[in-house]
């Protein structure tokens, strides 16, 4: 019997049913492909994909406000017009704090913090429970794949993912606030694939050596490049100038270092890159020459050069950076975007903003971690708080404070690397947006997605922080958030005149979906709990032609992970978080050895907010039952169990 239209089904299934579709092993699927072959024969084609969304679950059931809940579905259409469902679920790889598999007979500790010599850092707030610091905030995850990769334990095929941990909110005294105290550690996950079910199995964890870089500062949002390696980030950019009363970064350093003096703030708010080795280990590097700013979620196009980057911080802005060659971010030119006339946060406004940049300047790596390690922020450029009057110096605002500033004289390079904000405020770029973090593009039409978790502050005209006439003014604050479209388009010159050597820089912006502002509902929600609200990470599926939206908010009571289909418009909630804890973690994956996926970690349960006054009581020991006391998270994926497939009409 010729199996070959019964091969073709089976494959279109797999590639698009994944997620991965656990029970769906080889026999289940001959037999469920041959029932649907009846209505249409074996040889249709996937068509799309389309989402059943779940309800926001409530006080009824405190159970599913206090885990990882989901109760939606995915549905996959055939050209035939027959069609295949999967209820979705979600299967966590590990929670953090577990002990796991170090790949050599041993165990490791899940998501645990190591000094500048990978000695692990001790928590000491309890006395007599002494133990390792580890994260309950896994972020930015990558799932990816090797050659030839040889892995002991690995019954099916080897898939990697790289696992990046932002920070630990307390310690485990529950009072001693560790917010950017602890280096930030990357782990890389050996998982085997089964061939059958597509499921993905932990066998080994370890951990990325960041001596050599310098350790790791509040490692964000993710990305990974089209060569297959995992773009990190780090946010916040600690200030060189007010560094000597930064209480926090001295305490990193501490921890890093055993001294507050030895970290140099001019080695982090780069953008750290991971090169998985066959064997699941790793290696890192920092790229100094794609601007010092608040780096959260790079995403590289399809030419493999142009890099458009979320940039976290009040007056931030939209910054490319431009690789010389294909495949390596190690030399190129950084360009900041200047708005034009019309930006608006309405995704009903007719028209978009258009966006000129502006080139700060061409480096390499190399010549500025150079001048990182051997300048002093006075060396660069002289910065003072109030008015000068002094017209060498010029007016700025700079992470929601107004300065002047005057950059020495032979500086401008430095200025433009490693006082990346500042400089680029100086030559007029459009620096008032706020909070702008994750990005990624829909390669098919051109257009990349950016999301600003909240429109506030800087954004606002008449906010002190709000620079008049640069572009970025709103009337009104939107702290719910919004995503943005960008065009992009070949072809641009920059501010200077010169041609910009990208077919794919942003030409324009304009609103796609916006959250919305409440009063307060009965469960405490202060944004609407059937839209967006306070988008974070980005993520966009070619084959699914689906964004997915992952929340860090604090105005829903449960943050969500959504999905948007671009030609449909239909917005779906896929996935509820913990209550107190944040979406993130998110990555879309079209196709790996066959099977496609949805990677979702989740951050800090139960960290209460004013919003969770309603809720706090009845669900603070569920939390705290389900998540080591609530110093746990979890870093996983979501799944999916087939139902009765259609036949064609």
């Amino acid at each position: 019997m010729s199996q070959s239209p019964l091969l073709s089904r089976r494959k279109t299934l797999k590639m698009l049913a994944g997620i991965p579709m656990l029970p769906l092993g080889a026999g289940a699927s001959a037999a469920l492909l041959t029932a649907c072959g009846g209505g249409g024969g074996g040889n249709a084609s996937f068509k799309s994909v389309s989402f059943t969304g779940m309800a926001a679950p409530t006080l009824a059931t405190p159970a599913a406000m206090a885990t990882t809940t989901v109760g939606s579905a995915m549905k996959v259409l055939f050209d035939d017009d027959s069609s295949q469902s999967y209820n979705l679920a979600y299967q966590p790889f590990f929670i953090t704090g577990d002990m796991v598999s170090d790949g050599k007979g041993g165990k490791i500790l899940a998501g645990g913090y190591v000094d500048i010599n990978n000695k692990p850092i001790t928590d000491a707030t309890v006395a007599g429970s002494e133990r390792q610091y580890f994260s309950d905030s896994p972020d930015g995850t990558s799932l990816l794949t090797v050659a030839d990769a040889k892995v002991d334990g690995v019954k099916g095929k080897p898939v990697f993912a790289v696992v990046q941990f932002e920070y630990t909110t307390w310690a485990q005294d529950g009072k001693t606030d560790m917010y950017g105290k602890l280096p930030s550690p990357i782990a890389v996950l050996t998982l085997d694939q089964d061939q059958n079910t597509g499921k993905l199995s932990l066998v080994k964890y370890h951990n990325v050596d960041t001596s050599k870089v310098h350790g790791l500062w509040i490692t964000c949002g993710a990305s990974l490049s089209p060569w297959g390696t995992h773009l990190s980030s780090e946010e916040y950019e600690p200030d060189a100038f007010s560094v000597a009363s930064n209480s926090m970064f001295k305490a990193y350093s501490k921890n890093l270092y055993g001294s507050e003096t030895a970290a140099n703030p001019y080695n982090y708010g780069h953008m750290p890159e991971v090169i998985v080795q066959k064997d699941g280990t790793a290696t890192i590097k920092k790229h100094f020459c794609m601007g010092r700013i608040s780096h959260e979620l790079v995403q590289v196009m399809p030419d493999s050069r142009t890099a458009l980057m979320g940039d976290d911080a009040t007056n931030s802005g939209y910054f490319v950076f431009v690789a010389d060659k294909e495949k390596d971010l190690s030399s190129g030119s950084l360009y900041v975007a200047k708005v034009g006339a019309g930006f608006s946060i309405d995704p009903s406004a007719a028209g978009a903003a258009a966006l000129t940049w502006i080139k700060l300047g061409s480096a390499t790596s190399a010549e500025i971690e150079q001048l990182a390690n051997t300048l002093k922020p006075t060396d660069i450029m002289t910065v003072v708080s109030k008015d000068p009057e002094d017209t060498s110096f010029t007016k700025i605002v700079a992470n929601g404070k107004t300065e002047w500033v005057k950059v020495n004289t032979g500086m401008d390079k430095a200025a433009a690397f490693l006082e990346t904000h500042r400089y680029a405020a100086l030559k007029g770029a459009s620096l008032g947006f706020t909070k702008m973090e994750g990005t990624t593009v829909n390669a098919k039409d051109k257009i990349a997605y950016s999301a600003l978790q909240n429109c506030q502050s800087s954004m606002v005209a008449g906010n002190a922080a709000n620079v008049p006439d640069n572009g970025v003014s709103i009337p009104k604050a939107l702290n719910a958030g919004v995503v943005m479209a960008l065009n992009l388009r070949g072809g641009q010159k920059d501010t200077s005149g010169a041609a910009i050597n990208s077919e794919w820089m942003p030409v324009d912006t304009k609103a796609l979906l916006a959250g919305e502002d409440i009063t307060a509902d009965a469960l405490g929600n202060t944004g609407n709990p059937n839209k967006i609200c306070n988008p974070d990470n980005l993520k966009f599926s070619e084959k699914m032609r689906t964004l997915f939206i992952g929340e860090d908010s604090s105005q829903h009571v449960n943050n969500f992970l959504w999905a948007y289909n671009v030609d449909t418009k239909q917005l779906t909630r896929l996935m509820s978080i913990p209550a107190g804890g944040e979406s993130t973690g998110l990555h879309a994956v079209d196709e790996i050895n066959g099977w496609t996926y949805i990677m979702s970690n989740f951050q800090h349960a139960g960290d209460w907010g004013s919003i969770h006054s309603v809720v706090k009581e009845t669900l603070d020991p569920l939390v705290r039952a389900n998540y080591k006391n609530k110093s746990g998270a979890a870093v996983g994926y979501l799944t999916g169990t087939p139902n009765q497939p259609s036949l064609k009409a």
